[in-house]
C-alpha cells in the first residue's frame, strides 16, 4: 500500500471511529451542561423536571439571610400532588453524619474507644469478618476497615434482606477488600456495625440517643429515625426509572427529614454548635462535614460551601443506578451553586 493510500485509510478510520463514538456520548449530561444558566434556582428546578426528574426539593441557607425553599415536580405522581419544600425525605447515607456525631459524643464520654477493635466489641464476629482483631472503631468510622459493603453482594438486589441480620449476612465470610487502615473503601457495613455497637453500649436504640443528644438540642422536630414514626402521606414518593411502583414504603428503618432540618443540622455540624466541649476535635479527626445519599427512588446532597458561607440541600426522587440520574442531579446541584455565586457577586 502506498504512503498516500495509507494516510487516506487512516483518515477514514479516524472519521468512522469519531462518528461511532458519538453513539456513546451521554447526551443528557451534555445537554444539562450546555444549556444557558437560568436566572433563578426555581427555573433550574423546573429545568430538572423537564429533563426527567419526577420531583426535586432545594433548601438554601446563606449565612445571615433568611432560608430559601424551592420545589418542583411531583410529591406523589400517582395522586398528582405537587412537590413542596416541607416534605419528608429518606436521607439515606446522610444518616452517617448523625451516627458519626453520636459516636464522637460517646467517645468523649468514655463509653466508646476509637482504638478498640471489632473483636473487642463483637467477639462473635471473629472468623466471620476477616481481620476483626485488627479493625478499630476509628477505621470503621473512616471507611478504612476493608469490610465488604453488603450492597455489593451479588444477591443483595436479587434477594433483598428482610431484616438487619440478613443484611449483615451479605458481608460475612468474605475476604477483606484490603488490609485494615491500608486503603479507603466506602462500606455501609461499617455504619450498620457502628449503629449496632451504639445500641449495645447504650442498652437502647441509637436513634433515641441521636434524638436526645442531637435532634432535640437543635430543635429538629422534623427528623425521624424510621418510617414507622411518620405520617406516610408526608413522605415524598420515590421512583426508579422503568418501574411503576412507589418506593415510599421501602427501607422502613432509615432516617427521614425535611430539607430544612438537614440544613440546620449541617450548619450546626460545620459551625460546631452540635458539639459539646472537646467533641469537635474528635469529630474532625474521624469524619467529614458533608455527605450524599442514594436509595432506590431517593437521592440527596448535603453540602456546606465555606467560601460563601452557604448550605445547599438537594433532594430528588428519581433514580436509576444504571443511568445518568446521579450525575444529572450533581450537575443541577453545581448549576444551582453557580446561580447563588452569581447573585452574591452581582
Amino acid at each position: 500500500m502506498k504512503k498516500e493510500q495509507l494516510k487516506k485509510l487512516v483518515r477514514i478510520v479516524f472519521i468512522l471511529a469519531s462518528i461511532s463514538s458519538l453513539y456513546f456520548v451521554p447526551w443528557p449530561l451534555v445537554k444539562a451542561w450546555i444549556l444557558p444558566l437560568p436566572d433563578t434556582i426555581q427555573e433550574q428546578l423546573d429545568e430538572a423536571i423537564d429533563q426527567g426528574f419526577d420531583g426535586m426539593i432545594v433548601y438554601v441557607d446563606q449565612g445571615g439571610k433568611p432560608a430559601e425553599f424551592y420545589a418542583a415536580g411531583w410529591h406523589d405522581r400517582k395522586n398528582k400532588i405537587p412537590a413542596y419544600p416541607q416534605a419528608l425525605f429518606k436521607i439515606a447515607s446522610i444518616t452517617k453524619l448523625y451516627v458519626a456525631v453520636a459516636t464522637t459524643k460517646l467517645v468523649k464520654q468514655g463509653r466508646l474507644s476509637l482504638d478498640k477493635t471489632l473483636a473487642d466489641y463483637f467477639p462473635e464476629l471473629v472468623g466471620r469478618i476477616e481481620n476483626a482483631e485488627k479493625i478499630t472503631l476509628k477505621m470503621m468510622v473512616q471507611h478504612r476497615s476493608g469490610i465488604p459493603n453488603f450492597v455489593d453482594h451479588p444477591d443483595y438486589w436479587i434477594n433483598p434482606p428482610k431484616n438487619k441480620q440478613e443484611t449483615l449476612d451479605y458481608a460475612l465470610d468474605l475476604p477483606a477488600d484490603f488490609e485494615p487502615g491500608e486503603n479507603y473503601g466506602y462500606s455501609n457495613t461499617n455504619y450498620m456495625l457502628i449503629s449496632d455497637l451504639i445500641d449495645k453500649v447504650l442498652g437502647y436504640p441509637h436513634q433515641q440517643y441521636i434524638k436526645e443528644e442531637i435532634l432535640i438540642p437543635l430543635g429538629l422536630n422534623n427528623t425521624y429515625g424510621s418510617l414507622d414514626e411518620v405520617n406516610i402521606d408526608e413522605v415524598m414518593s420515590g421512583y426508579y426509572v422503568g418501574i411503576e411502583k412507589d418506593f415510599k414504603t421501602e427501607n422502613t428503618g432509615l432516617m427521614l427529614a425535611t430539607a430544612e432540618d438537614v440544613g440546620i443540622f449541617l450548619r450546626a455540624l460545620n459551625d460546631g454548635s452540635v458539639f459539646n466541649e472537646g467533641e469537635q476535635e474528635i469529630y474532625s479527626s474521624i469524619y467529614e462535614y458533608e455527605h450524599t445519599g442514594l436509595l432506590p427512588g431517593y437521592q440527596s446532597i448535603a453540602k456546606y460551601h465555606k467560601d460563601i458561607d452557604t448550605i445547599v440541600i438537594q433532594f430528588n426522587n428519581t433514580t436509576n443506578f444504571n443511568g445518568y440520574e446521579w450525575n444529572l442531579a450533581e450537575i443541577f446541584n453545581s448549576r444551582i451553586l453557580k446561580i447563588i455565586r452569581r447573585k452574591k457577586s452581582s
